[in-house]
């Protein structure tokens, strides 16, 4: 019998995977979580074969826990509505063993969770296409500037931290809004964050 945990936010959604999975003769869902932080906990406490997980929950998403979850001996499964290569390549990294969409046929569904125990990996067709073709065009300077921008500091907190001049700072900004062709530091950090450049 596979064991599974399933983590979805939506309860609706979380009650009919739950039934949808129970039906399959050889699987049974043993937890049921509505964020990372609750799917973490069961996984530990259940120890399933397979943890299935949204990505954007509360209190830790899905990409958080399956980073904290490698190191146990459960599959992650992430199933989301977003077909987005910088979240797929952080799942990957985090070693999530599949990467569905909500749209995909059900049926497919019990078929994939049976492949990844066979050991192999099942990723949404759409994905690998994308996979490689976004890199982060920002150098490791241009990172740092973008990360504490994020932060919330200021020109001259940036500055400070990074021992240079604010004007320095200045231009790195200009750099990084070029070079993510977005017109201000909000949307700077929004797509940077969508394409999984940073946490």
């Amino acid at each position: 019998m596979i064991r599974i945990v399933i983590a979805e936010d939506q309860r609706m959604m979380l009650g009919a995977l739950g039934s949808l999975l129970n039906l399959e003769e050889d699987m049974e869902v043993v937890g049921k979580a509505s964020n990372g932080e609750e799917a973490i906990s069961l996984v530990k406490k259940l120890q399933p074969d397979i943890c299935m997980m949204d990505i954007e929950m509360p209190e830790k998403s899905g990409l958080e826990a399956a980073e904290e979850l490698q190191n146990y001996d459960c599959k992650v499964i992430i199933l989301t509505t977003f077909a987005r290569s910088g979240y797929f390549q952080r799942a990957i990294k985090a070693g999530v063993k599949g990467y569905l969409l909500k749209d995909s046929p059900s049926e497919e569904l019990a078929g994939s969770i049976r492949t990844v125990m066979t050991g192999r990996r099942v990723y949404a067709p759409e994905l690998m296409d994308d996979v490689y073709s976004e890199e982060n065009p920002l150098t490791e300077r241009e990172k740092a500037v973008l990360g504490l921008v994020a932060d919330g500091k200021n020109t001259k907190e940036i500055a400070d931290e990074l021992r240079i001049k604010t004007g320095t700072v200045r231009n790195y900004i200009s750099q990084i809004l070029d070079k993510l062709e977005v017109k201000n530091r909000i949307e700077a950090i929004t797509q940077s964050k969508e394409k999984g450049w940073f946490k």
